[in-house]
């Protein structure tokens, strides 16, 4: 399970360190392989366990392809994911499209998601949360969330 945000740096072979304490999880859960691929909405890219991207990969093959929009998502998600190997010392070599893609060069942000991480280049992950931070002021609390207490 993957919470909370981690600056990382990003070393000029493209490999960032792993925050040591998913280090574990990932070891136990998936011998170090992942699966690293594009967000289709903003330009960060997320970070599955190997395991959990077989899923999700099987439900995207399943959609129908005939559909525009899915069509869309299967060519952008499958078609950019890319399997990764943690290495001994607990870092992760980005392939050059994908950290062309995210903007990624020193510094990053891994944002934890539960099933998955995201990572962002440091400035972008900045102004997007600003961004989002003041939107929730005026968008309110969808119907979902309005019974939950934080």
């Amino acid at each position: 399970m993957f919470r909370g945000v981690n600056n990382i740096n990003i070393d000029v072979k493209g490999r960032f360190g792993v925050p040591s304490r998913f280090r574990e999880f990932l070891a136990n859960h998936c011998s170090g392989e992942m699966v690293v691929t594009i967000d289709t909405e903003e330009k960060c890219l997320l970070i599955y366990p190997r395991p959990d991207w077989d899923d999700i990969q099987r439900r995207v093959e399943n959609l129908p392809s005939f559909n525009a929009v899915t069509r869309r998502v299967q060519r952008l998600l499958i078609g950019h994911a890319t399997d990764v190997q943690m290495d001994a010392n607990g870092r992760v070599l980005l392939p050059p499209p994908l950290r062309t893609y995210a903007n990624l060069e020193k510094k990053g942000v891994l944002i934890g998601q539960g099933k998955k991480m995201e990572l962002w280049d440091e400035t972008a992950w900045n102004n997007k949360r600003d961004i989002w931070v003041e939107e929730g002021q005026t968008l309110g609390i969808p119907q979902e969330l309005a019974g939950l207490s934080l």
